[in-house]
């Protein structure tokens, strides 16, 4: 007799929640054997989700959808893979051990098919949303012709809509027109340290729906349905629903006499419901009420395959946590585990053998030919690995007409603008986004040129009305900028998806964003999420420092140049004059289009053959530009991060290394100091984050043997003289620079800005904040011996 589909989606359930289980005890009692540690491994968490996980990735998925899983159900997600063949028992062995099956899925650490990273929670929540909205934008532009469109999935914990970013995205969304995104809502009604409030469920309904989503909520399994049409049945269904949350819960946990005994008290006795409970053992009755629409396979795939349409869609699945464990229920089962005793017995439920507990159809009713055929036809495993998107070439050289005195910002948007005029395959595959500040960090001309980007276009009013105006706004499905509302981790997460565009749509794109300096911490979280995916894209913030000093001390920054350097997957640079900028940015384009080789370069020691994102702090500052050629000993000393603007001589007593906007403060202390002090050199220096990475990377590689490493800093400083003092100074936190002086043991004086900045002019601000002339003067006169430089002034 051939076995039904829901028989074999059954059976694979079982497995599942088995599998999950069993790899978290595993993985707790080998932590508990090595280093005494255990760990929470999130089995209530990940119970709640199974049947929704196996109805989704054994009969519902198609290959083009993408899945963000819920972090706490990777146990669900891996026994998931494990079964379709795409992960290894030794990975599950190792859960949480080093090199083994990551405790949230991760699309760089594990071997698995992770189509989105989760961990920070909410996150991965959003990334389906903005992935969606790529996916239309690579349509719209006439790329990815011949792969169907697909569903972004996020499988959601109900206390994980407490986080605000999901809100932020869901009204980006309906700017986007969003489509083809699925949101399924655990609905277990618990959090990690409490039940959820009551009603909770009606008012994401009204938000979903206000926001232009349909919501389906899966509240009965089947057997609630069918217990529903039985005579008495609607009295049960009103006692449900007015069951308070905390209430159920603890029934759950209580099991079948607990609810016998409320049921009969609450209810009482009323004839046709007091039979149905009646005739119903305490196993049966707890199943009933157990019985949920989030762990009924017919309810799921019934809600699942009911949509016919591509708007969004909020499903909302009530669930129990811990469902089909001992801790079902029970309030403080987040991090909860079974004990050897309950694991036994749930062994024992299951028919699995001692020694056989990987098995893959251990303890299964069916013949193994029908299940592995199962499995053999599901439609997601049928997902070919994505062919790698082919790199696109960048010019040898960006020009930007050259102008005697001007910012890095202004330059920013110069280049862009002859990007935006060029007819190369590269400036198509650019697309730029920005939270609201597109013309204040000097994105008007390219979009200008190069339009905003829309499903539906969208003429500009003023232009039609003849309104004279610098900037035309018009929107079509071929624009190249999509424009966010105020909010950076929404930038970011759409920074993640765009930069994610070559891996899961299969085309590649240029992602660049721009935003102000100061608030890259109010997107930090989800911009250290992008950079963990291993999301390409280009990050321009601007404009930076005390240097913006009439705006006063909310929108001066001052730590972000040392998040730039901490953040991996992230090279951040700080040029002072437009023409390091161009070669910088041409650099930028290609970077982020790298995926090789992770072996440090033994000229440099950068691991450039990886590539990864890239952080530009700019600056609103005009400064005189210098009038040179750029050769190429120039254009890679940029590159790698610092050069010689004026090399120091073999008896120099002091050198200079500066950082961006504060170039012509440097170079004027060093004129003035050279009377006095011999042989003075000037550093430039273009990313402190790759001088420092390069200089870890050489010291590691000597300590591994390769005696004959050294960094690019390591032989700019080599003809340093030890007696030599060091001077550096940036529009950022000191810290920057200052670790320059442990690279030969030259004693260091790092200026910089620790304090929060306040409104003025600029000599003022660099003046109290000690990184003017004066200030880069007085460091060298209190680190040299000889005598005192004449042009200094005493220091207020």
């Amino acid at each position: 007799m051939q076995s039904s589909r829901i028989e074999v989606l059954s059976e694979l359930e079982k497995k599942v929640l088995w599998l999950a289980s069993w790899t978290i005890h595993n993985a707790n009692h080998l932590r508990e054997n090595v280093d005494g540690l255990k760990v929470g491994g999130h089995q209530a968490s990940s119970a709640s989700l199974a049947t929704i996980m196996t109805a989704l990735y054994f009969d519902i998925l198609r290959p083009q959808d993408r899945v963000a899983v819920k972090p706490h159900a990777s146990p669900i997600f891996h026994a998931i893979q494990y079964l379709l063949g795409k992960q290894t028992r030794e990975k599950l062995e190792n859960f949480r051990g080093y090199k083994g099956a990551q405790s949230y899925p991760s699309r760089t650490k594990d071997i698995d098919d992770v189509d989105f990273s989760t961990g920070s929670v909410g996150l991965g929540v959003a990334q389906t949303l903005f992935s969606s909205i790529v996916q239309d934008y690579v349509h719209a532009h006439g790329l990815a012709k011949d792969k169907p469109e697909g569903r972004m999935i996020a499988l959601v914990g109900d206390a994980e809509l407490d986080e605000g970013n999901i809100f932020e995205a869901l009204l980006e969304g309906w700017k986007q027109s969003l489509r083809n995104c699925w949101w399924i809502v655990d609905y277990n009604r618990q959090s990690l340290d409490a039940v959820v409030r009551e009603g909770l469920w009606e008012r994401y309904e009204q938000l979903f729906t206000n926001f232009g989503w349909e919501v389906v909520i899966v509240k009965y399994g089947s057997l609630q349905e069918a217990a529903f049409r039985e005579p008495g049945g609607d009295k049960l269904r009103a006692w449900i629903d007015a069951c308070p949350n905390p209430l159920y819960s603890a029934l759950v946990f209580q099991g079948g006499a607990a609810w016998r005994k409320r049921l009969l008290d609450e209810i009482g006795d009323q004839g046709p419901v007091t039979a149905l409970i009646e005739k119903r053992s305490d196993e049966e009755l707890a199943r009933l009420m157990n019985n949920l629409g989030g762990h009924d396979l017919p309810a799921l795939i019934k809600a699942f395959q009911s949509i016919k349409h591509d708007r969004p869609v909020c499903f909302i699945c009530y669930t129990v946590k811990g469902f089909g464990l001992p801790m079902a229920g029970h309030k403080d089962n987040h991090a909860g585990l079974m004990t050897p005793a309950q694991m036994e017995t749930f062994r024992t439920q299951n028919h699995v053998r001692p020694g056989h507990e990987w098995d893959k159809f251990e303890g299964l009713t069916l013949p193994q030919e029908t299940l592995q055929g199962f499995l053999d036809k599901v439609p997601f495993a049928q997902r070919k690995p994505a062919a790698k998107a082919p790199r696109i070439d960048i010019p040898a050289t960006l020009s930007v007409p050259a102008q005697a005195v001007t910012s890095t910002q202004t330059g920013f948007g110069a280049l862009m603008n002859e990007i935006a005029k060029s007819k190369e395959a590269y400036a198509s595959r650019i697309v730029t986004t920005s939270p609201d500040v597109t013309v204040s960090t000097n994105l008007g001309a390219w979009v200008n040129r190069r339009g905003l980007f829309a499903r539906s276009a969208s003429l500009d009013t003023f232009r039609n009305e003849r309104i004279p105006s610098t900037f035309a706004w018009e929107f079509s499905p071929g624009g190249q900028h999509i424009e966010l509302g105020i909010a950076e981790m929404n930038l970011f997460i759409l920074l993640s998806a765009l930069g994610l565009s070559h891996a899961i749509e299969g085309e590649r794109l240029l992602p660049i964003g721009t935003l102000y300096d100061p608030f890259i911490a109010r997107g930090l979280d989800a911009l250290n999420y992008a950079c963990y995916q291993d999301a390409r894209f280009i990050v321009v913030a601007t404009p930076s420092g005390i240097t913006l000093a009439p705006e006063g001390g909310a929108h001066q920054s001052i730590a972000q140049p040392l998040i730039g350097m901490a953040q991996d997957g992230l090279a951040s640079f700080e040029p002072a004059f437009v023409d390091e900028l161009a070669v910088i940015l041409r650099f930028a384009l290609d970077y982020i289009q790298k995926d090789g080789d992770a072996t440090p370069s033994e000229r440099n020691w950068l691991r450039d053959e990886t590539g990864g994102s890239i952080y530009l702090r700019l600056s609103t500052r005009p400064v005189e530009q210098p009038q040179r050629a750029m050769s190429d000993e120039l254009q890679q000393g940029i590159i790698d991060g610092a050069y010689w603007l004026r090399k120091p001589g073999p008896n120099a007593q002091v050198v200079v290394a500066y950082t961006g906007a504060i170039a012509p403060e440097a170079i004027e202390a060093v004129g003035l100091m050279g009377e006095d002090r011999r042989d003075v050199g000037l550093l430039a220096v273009t990313s402190a984050d790759r001088l420092n990475a390069g200089w870890t990377a050489a010291q590691r590689a000597r300590e591994h043997g390769l005696v004959h490493a050294r960094s690019h800093i390591e032989r700019l400083l080599d003809d340093v003289p030890a007696h030599c003092g060091l001077v550096t100074v940036l529009d950022g936190h000191p810290a920057t620079l200052s670790w320059l002086g442990g690279v030969h043991g030259h004693r260091t004086r790092g200026l910089g800005v620790e304090h929060f900045g306040q409104t003025g002019s600029l000599p003022d601000l660099y003046r109290h904040y000690g990184i003017d002339a004066n200030a880069i003067i007085a460091a060298a006169q209190g680190l040299t011996a000889g005598r005192p430089i004449r042009y200094l002034r005493a220091l207020p």
